[in-house]
């Protein structure tokens, strides 16, 4: 695994340089006439030309390397957060010719940083978080960044936490649900498995975000704590994965999910504009793999949760987002692993996608709370985790007496 100390330290060194030269880029009212629903032949599905005129009408809205890069060199320096910062990837940044002029060589490519709590050990279970897997779901990145500040080191006495808190920059700058290949991320950890018409959820190709966090998980965090007899039965293909106790993958859905981003995904396809629409839930609900259900750790989640904000109330035909719910707040879909998403990218048994609603007319979603929340969340999942291995272990305990 590669150190970003030294990358971090130079590219935070330039920023201050390129900031007050702000960023050009296509015209507001260019990218305003190119709704993605305008683009190409109605019926037609996308080719080449219409991705890349997509790719060009997306405006930069916000800078990776000043709003997050910053944040997670500061996680780097703080000792007391006793935690380490490691590049597992670059991106191509596929910025145009306008914006390489004005914003500096550094964005040329964005670096990817993974956030791992230093105590690493092999008697503790291990928790992986990610954020940022639809890039403009900012609570994503930023309730990961939350967490890691103001919690990961209490949880790191009894887990082994991995944060990945932002798994697509292009995605956060465009504010943008795919990358800029015009593929959704969160459906490309699968690009193999099998597509059901009809399905509200499925499969797409392999992106270059999959891939990257992929080839960390299979061939760099699974060496870490390695002892050197472990390191030589590996080392045929080098492939060395870990077991995992629990996943969470932080997300929003947004107004936008049906103003902008289903009629792209139409457009994209060749369906027509209005199939597919939904009714977007009014609060905070999670997503529950049907092979793992776990009710009482789902419970325990929405509980946290609802102290920050209110959870979604089902439609009227009892569901969310077109889906079954399973209990109050939390919607069943097939195996996560199946359908090419991130929360099915490792063998965890608790595994679950946040969704914060940051758009709420009824209740109160500031991004404080949004953020508040998915920290919220992952403390509801981890504090039941913990409640349920110290009962085990006083079951233990009481059996060993009585024998």
């Amino acid at each position: 695994m590669l150190s970003a100390s030294s990358y971090l330290i130079a590219l935070i060194a330039t920023i201050s340089m390129t900031a007050a030269t702000g960023f050009s880029s296509v015209a507001s009212e260019s990218a305003n006439s190119y709704h993605p629903s305008t683009i190409g032949t109605p019926g037609k599905p996308w080719g080449v030309e219409e991705v890349n005129l997509w790719r060009k009408t997306r405006v930069k809205q916000r800078c990776y390397f000043e709003d997050i890069v910053p944040q997670i060199e500061a996680l780097r320096q703080e000792p007391s957060l006793a935690l380490d910062v490691i590049q597992y990837g670059t991106l191509d940044n596929n910025h145009s010719e306008t914006e390489s002029e004005s914003s500096g060589d550094q964005n040329k490519s964005f670096p990817l940083f993974a956030i791992m709590t230093k105590d690493w050990s092999n008697s503790k279970p291990n928790v992986f978080i990610t954020g940022g897997v639809h890039g403009y779901e900012t609570s994503g990145v930023e309730g990961a960044l939350l967490f890691l500040r103001s919690k990961a080191r209490q949880y790191s006495e009894h887990f082994n936490i991995l944060v990945i808190p932002c798994v697509s920059p292009w995605g956060y700058e465009r504010i943008q649900r795919w990358n800029a290949k015009g593929v959704d991320p969160n459906r490309s950890f699968n690009p193999e498995g099998e597509i059901v018409e009809g399905r509200s959820f499925n499969p797409e190709a392999a992106t270059e975000e999959s891939a990257a966090l992929i080839r960390f998980m299979e061939y760099e965090i699974g060496k870490k704590g390695d002892d050197e007899a472990d390191a030589d039965a590996d080392a045929d293909d080098g492939k060395k994965e870990l077991d995992w106790l629990c996943h969470v993958d932080l997300h929003e859905t947004t107004d936008t999910d049906e103003t902008e981003f289903r009629p792209a995904k139409n457009s994209r396809d060749g369906k027509d504009y209005e199939s597919d629409k939904g009714e977007i839930p009014d609060g905070f609900y999670l997503v529950q793999d049907e092979t793992s259900p776990m009710p009482g750790w789902f419970t325990a989640m929405i509980e946290s949760v609802r102290k920050v904000t209110h959870i979604a109330p089902a439609d009227a035909d009892g569901k969310l987002i077109g889906e079954e719910v399973s209990q109050e707040g939390v919607v069943k879909i097939p195996n996560k692993k199946s359908l090419g998403l991130c929360a099915g990218v490792t063998n965890a048994p608790y595994r679950t996608t946040t969704e914060v609603y940051p758009d709420s007319k009824t209740g109160s979603c500031t991004p404080e709370q949004c953020n508040q929340a998915q920290v919220a969340c992952i403390e509801g999942a981890l504090d039941y985790i913990i409640g349920q291995q110290t009962d085990r272990e006083r079951t233990n305990e009481r059996t060993t007496a009585i024998e």
